[in-house]
């Protein structure tokens, strides 16, 4: 055991490098199309943003709002519909055409996805078909729900149109711990959304929990274990409360310590110890898959978030060339969301990219590095160094030698392997962080929160 003394466990959940806290107004305005040329166009990842909860969690800093009063939602489908078509003619090369663009995976985010009614629904899964050009029944479609909006008219639509993995936010079966996070439920109603859920027959469901809620303990975590284990689902992600700024729980003066950070390791691993003791397979920190799941209809496998494009629609969707990575503004304030969403609404000209950061050699070393050892299974060297012309260790030797250094890093890995241990994977959110470049930190420090 390494005597060096750890940082804090829980500094950041890197679900996507650089943070959008690091991009900036691009000045320069560059045409999508001009992005696109050149850009493999193979095997592209599709993701739909839908900015709309009936309730926003007091944990939540995603990019969303309360309600959509009047004809928003419609105004919103008819804006992305807008994107879409702009997008897509980006996408197109001067020789091929459109038909050289070809997704892999498609996902509708939010927000709640399922906020939108059946029909707008199967709007939207037109969207993506019609203007885009994805295969909604022939790729991996993961959508994200939450057990008010999971009704049987909405999933109808989306198992017919070819959604194969369903997300919903439970984050705990227990109720008390529910108000205490600021999400209105009752377990009764959690439970009967998952019963639509499996009635649907979609393939894969996922079922998200929180730890270190405000009076949690081992047993009552056990206890939302133990509900969701019951339902057998193909996934479940286990997430470390945060209090985020301008959230619900920050304005309530909710906070954290080193006890909390301990209380939140000790749930951490009681989780999973328990979901591997059922037969889960650890894929992430906070990722676990039933062995019996297949890769097409989870997705996970099919897409390489390193190395593969993203095209992102909607307000708060990003998209990835290998130069650029770029979104719209970025808030969490309820206020500055709906003025983003009005303009987005009222915009006419989807052409050009506005807001977003330059991604250059050194920051995609990082991010190939950061995205992949984070995954459970770890990293081949080789891989890596076919790509790059180096290996890690000549790359970011101090940051490697840390991470030994703490333990982190699993020394009975085979050879060419770079493979986090047990405790790395428990750390991943001191270790993502540790590999932010001294750029991409200025940037995210000097943002402006709003």
């Amino acid at each position: 055991m390494s005597t060096t003394l750890a940082p804090r466990p829980y500094e950041s959940y890197v679900y996507a490098y650089p943070h959008k806290t690091a991009y900036r107004p691009l000045e320069d305005r560059p045409a999508l199309r001009g992005l696109w040329a050149g850009e493999r166009k193979d095997a592209l990842s599709l993701y739909l943003h839908i900015p709309f909860c009936e309730v926003r969690c007091g944990f939540c800093n995603l990019f969303t709002r309360i309600g959509a009063p009047g004809e928003l939602t419609t105004r919103y489908l008819d804006a992305l519909d807008r994107q879409a078509t702009a997008v897509r003619d980006a996408l197109a090369d001067a020789e091929g055409g459109a038909d050289t663009a070809r997704f892999a995976t498609a996902a509708f985010g939010g927000g709640t996805p399922t906020y939108l009614d059946a029909d707008e629904l199967d709007r939207l899964c037109d969207i993506a078909e019609k203007r885009m050009g994805a295969d909604l029944r022939a790729v991996p479609l993961s959508v994200e729900t939450s057990p008010a909006t999971a009704t049987a008219d909405r999933l109808a639509v989306l198992a017919e149109r070819g959604a194969t993995r369903l997300s919903i936010g439970v984050q705990s079966f227990v109720d008390a711990e529910a108000k205490a996070a600021v999400r209105p439920q009752r377990r009764a109603e959690v439970e009967a959304a998952l019963g639509r859920v499996r009635d649907a027959g979609i393939p894969v469901l996922n079922i998200d929990l929180i730890y270190g809620i405000d009076g949690q303990t081992e047993a009552s975590w056990r206890q939302s274990l133990d509900a969701a284990l019951a339902w057998r689902p193909e996934e479940l992600y286990l997430y470390p409360l945060y209090v985020r700024p301008l959230t619900g729980l920050d304005r309530l003066g909710a906070g954290g310590d080193a006890a909390w950070d301990e209380q939140r390791l000790l749930l951490y691993r009681q989780g999973r110890d328990q979901l591997l003791a059922h037969g889960y397979e650890q894929t992430s920190m906070r990722m676990f898959r039933r062995p019996d799941v297949p890769s097409e209809d989870a997705g996970a496998d099919d897409y390489a978030c390193q190395t593969d494009g993203m095209i992102g629609l909607g307000c708060g969707a990003r998209s990835y060339t290998s130069a650029l990575h770029y979104s719209f503004d970025y808030a969490v304030d309820m206020r500055e969301i709906r003025g983003i969403i009005d303009t987005y609404t009222a915009t006419e000209d989807f052409s050009r990219a506005e807001v977003g950061r330059r991604i250059d050699e050194d920051e995609t070393r990082r991010r190939h590095l950061l995205q992949s050892l984070l995954q459970a299974e770890g990293m081949a060297e080789a891989g890596y160094r076919e790509r790059f012309g180096s290996g890690p260790a000549e790359d970011f030797p101090a940051e490697l030698a840390r991470f030994a250094a703490l333990g982190w890093l699993d020394e009975s890995a085979p050879a060419g392997l770079l493979r986090l241990s047990p405790e790395g994977l428990a750390y991943s959110d001191a270790l993502g962080p540790a590999l932010f470049s001294p750029a991409v930190r200025a940037a995210m420090a000097a943002y402006e929160r709003k």
